[in-house]
């Protein structure tokens, strides 16, 4: 595909990978099918987070066949906080799409939130799963982890668990991230100053190749915690905005 690089991406897929051997091949020609009629220049950000089986083999084998794919790998495992924030740094785009690599996230819905970015210009796209392809324990373990977080943290975010979702890159690539923040980006960006968010109902697929890395003890019960982590970060947020600036060149072309 030469030359598919030659513009600067205007749109910006990151994607964190790991242990999605299985999946990678799917996921690459399904974001290229999504995308084929998009009126902007796309790259893809798969972003290895140590994975034990051949994701990077795979990963390497796609970017190969196409300029718009992009890989980083991790010297080690680090967590999907991680992967993303890295993902968040490489991206190129003015806007960043955030997904899974399990195919329960659909890139065909990928162009209808993109289209309510611009339509609406929205700050935040954020999807959000109106039918689960969930067990019952996960479904009940993420309801509830829903519920408190918008108690605690005042945000309406309907399903901050749907990795689909559509940020300006400016409120993203100097976010203050640590390790489970990737569950309150909607409530991140809005400390950052998003202020136009819009939520779309999305696809969501079963599972039907790899196993989920994710369980009930380790995002239920430590997303709980984490809320309070955030609730300190928004009470001490500096939230300052420059009304006025003049001197040193300011009004120059």
């Amino acid at each position: 595909m030469p030359g598919a690089m030659a513009e600067r991406p205007a749109v910006s897929l990151v994607v964190p990978v790991f242990d999605e051997e299985e999946n990678l091949p799917e996921l690459a020609a399904e974001i290229r099918a999504a995308l084929a009629d998009l009126d902007r220049p796309w790259e893809a950000i798969l972003v290895d987070d140590g994975s034990r089986d051949g994701s990077w083999a795979v990963i390497q084998a796609e970017a190969a066949a196409d300029p718009r794919i992009v890989g980083l790998r991790f010297a080690a495992n680090r967590g999907q906080t991680a992967a993303f924030a890295a993902g968040f740094r490489a991206a190129r785009g003015e806007l960043i799409v955030t997904l899974d690599a399990d195919l329960q996230n659909d890139p065909a819905d990928i162009p209808r939130l993109l289209a309510v970015q611009a339509e609406r210009d929205a700050d935040v796209v954020l999807g959000y799963r109106s039918r689960r392809n969930d067990n019952w324990l996960r479904r009940l373990s993420s309801r509830i982890a829903n519920a408190y977080r918008r108690w605690r943290t005042r945000d309406d975010t309907i399903d901050t668990g749907c990795s689909l979702k559509v940020f300006r890159a400016r409120f993203l690539r100097d976010l203050p991230l640590f390790t489970g923040m990737h569950r309150f980006l909607p409530t991140l960006a809005r400390m950052a100053g998003a202020r136009r968010i819009e939520q779309v109902p999305v696809n969501h697929r079963p599972r039907t190749r790899g196993v989920s890395k994710y369980g009930v003890w380790n995002r239920l019960w430590v997303g709980l915690a984490d809320v309070r982590a955030v609730r300190w970060m928004q009470r001490r947020c500096l939230g300052y905005e420059i009304a006025e600036r003049t001197g040193g060149g300011a009004d120059e072309a």
